[in-house]
């Protein structure tokens, strides 16, 4: 484990898979899309090692597919996804009191990810984090996404955050990469999906079990 920027000013996080569990609804809403076209329905752990990867690869558990044909039928399953999208989603065990502690402590948080806007926006709505987040950048705010680090750093800017000051913590390889080139202290999950890789492989600065080793890291303290 690297030692930490002095005096870090903020914390960036990717969504799925690293605050929330979303694999639920992902996979519950490709269960009703199979029913619909008559396809057997993939197994819940097939489905989640891959919900980092968007919903091509969600959908490629269930259909043998190229890119093209999977491509059509990613606006019916997200319709489907979007109905459903809070019913089971909840933050991983430990996240809200980080996310509690943060604030307390007056430190910036906020979310990179590459789920679309309109998805992300009513999600965090929905789960009552809307406004938490200092800054909030989606799969489309930019033409590029993560692993590209303009997403990150976008993010940076809006928070008012100097990257050199600051961490990025996700649950993927692509994390770990958009983190670093933008110049973050990158942290790796080992809660979340992992898109079946070992998130010590991934050359993260550190490789932490719960969100409460991120508080004690941070050495967060709620103000007297």
């Amino acid at each position: 484990m690297k030692p930490l920027p002095a005096s870090p000013q903020g914390v960036l996080f990717d969504l799925d898979g690293t605050l929330l569990d979303s694999a639920p609804d992902l996979h519950a809403a490709l269960a009703f899309y199979c029913a619909e076209v008559g396809a057997a329905v993939p197994s819940y752990a097939a489905v989640r090692t891959v919900v980092s990867r968007g919903s091509r690869a969600i959908l490629r558990c269930a259909f043998d597919e190229g890119d093209e044909a999977l491509l059509e039928r990613v606006p019916r399953y997200l319709e489907l996804y979007h109905g459903m999208m809070s019913r089971h989603t909840r933050p991983f065990e430990g996240v809200e009191r980080l996310l509690d502690m943060l604030e307390a402590s007056g430190m910036a948080w906020g979310i990179v990810t590459n789920k679309p806007g309109y998805l992300t926006d009513d999600l965090l709505h929905q789960i009552g984090w809307n406004g938490r987040a200092r800054a909030v950048v989606s799969g489309d705010t930019l033409p590029v996404r993560k692993p590209d680090p303009a997403p990150v750093l976008l993010a940076c800017e809006r928070a008012g955050l100097d990257p050199a000051r600051s961490l990025f913590v996700g649950d993927d390889r692509r994390d770990v990469q958009a983190g670093h080139d933008a110049g973050l202290y990158t942290v790796a999950v080992q809660w979340g999906y992992l898109d079946g890789g070992d998130p010590h492989a991934w050359g993260a600065d550190a490789v932490i079990e719960h969100p409460r080793a991120l508080i004690e890291l941070l050495k967060l303290k709620v103000p007297a």
